[in-house]
């Protein structure tokens, strides 16, 4: 099978993005890296009039470390995200996210913004984004708006993002307050579709949990931050044992309704969440 007819544009400026994608009427879908996109066009799962490629778009990389925020741009690739030396030093949690990410020949292509677009339920990305507070900031012709990666993604799939509007960059905040772990377990090794997965942000003191940030990805059509959970890991020994966090998991996380499915994932999650502890756990006891 192969794609229905589309127009293709490759603009060189963000401008020329936009009025691109400013075409009432009809549908223009913006390309990244294309590895979400394009398969879903040769399957013929969307039939956008037009196709606005966002290659040769000067000023949409880049990763800039401030002392408060890191600001990467939308079209920076995950290999980038992987590899950069101040970045894992600034967020390893970040850069220890995206090596998770298939293969090393995909991470070349694909791209941080086109990952968060994609908005698929069990992707780091969007995951990690969410954990860590990020803004995902979209520009169109009407201006420049700024929306916190927990309202981003509206489902599987979906987001906010308007048909006008192209991603420019990611802000994530380095606050320090807590130490990130991201775990994933995926069908093929290290390098299928991920099943699950956590991103567990804990701050521990005199060898207990002071507080905690839990995000589980795969368990619903979108990343799910856990506060019941979070509540109960607070004041808890980090080295376990952790009676019941398993189920505590599967009821925050399917509200004890799920499908079978689902409570399949919610429960890989509770596993997850256990090993992740367990990994901080070993790092206080160094």
């Amino acid at each position: 099978m192969t794609a229905v007819a589309f127009d293709y544009t490759a603009p060189t400026t963000l401008d020329g993005v936009l009025r691109a994608l400013d075409a009432p009427g009809r549908t223009v879908t913006p390309l990244a890296g294309g590895q979400s996109l394009v398969p879903l066009l040769t399957h013929r799962r969307i039939r956008p009039d037009a196709v606005v490629d966002l290659n040769a778009v000067a000023g949409l990389t880049g990763i800039d470390i401030g002392p408060d925020r890191v600001r990467i741009g939308a079209m920076t690739r995950l290999r980038e995200v992987e590899r950069h030396r101040a970045l894992a030093a600034a967020l390893p949690v970040l850069a220890s996210a995206a090596a998770c990410v298939a293969h090393p020949h995909i991470r070349v292509r694909s791209t941080l913004g086109g990952s968060l677009c994609h908005a698929a339920p069990a992707a780091e990305m969007p995951t990690v984004a969410v954990a860590l507070g990020a803004d995902v900031v979209l520009r169109s012709a009407r201006g420049v708006r700024s929306v916190p990666a927990a309202r981003f993604a509206t489902g599987a799939g979906t987001t906010v993002r308007a048909p006008d509007e192209v991603v420019t960059e990611v802000v994530f905040p380095r606050t320090g307050e807590l130490a990130w772990t991201f775990t994933e377990l995926c069908t093929r090794g290290s390098t299928g579709y991920p099943v699950a997965g956590v991103c567990l942000g804990l701050r521990v003191g005199d060898g207990l949990v002071r507080a905690a940030r839990v995000v589980a990805s795969g368990c619903g059509p979108l990343p799910l931050r856990l506060p019941g959970v979070e509540a109960a890991l607070v004041g808890r020994a980090v080295t376990g044992p952790h009676p019941g966090l398993i189920a505590a998991v599967i009821a925050e996380t399917t509200g004890g309704r799920g499908p079978e499915d689902q409570e399949y994932r919610a429960e890989v999650a509770g596993v997850l969440l256990t090993r992740a502890l367990a990994a901080r756990a070993d790092e206080e006891g160094r």
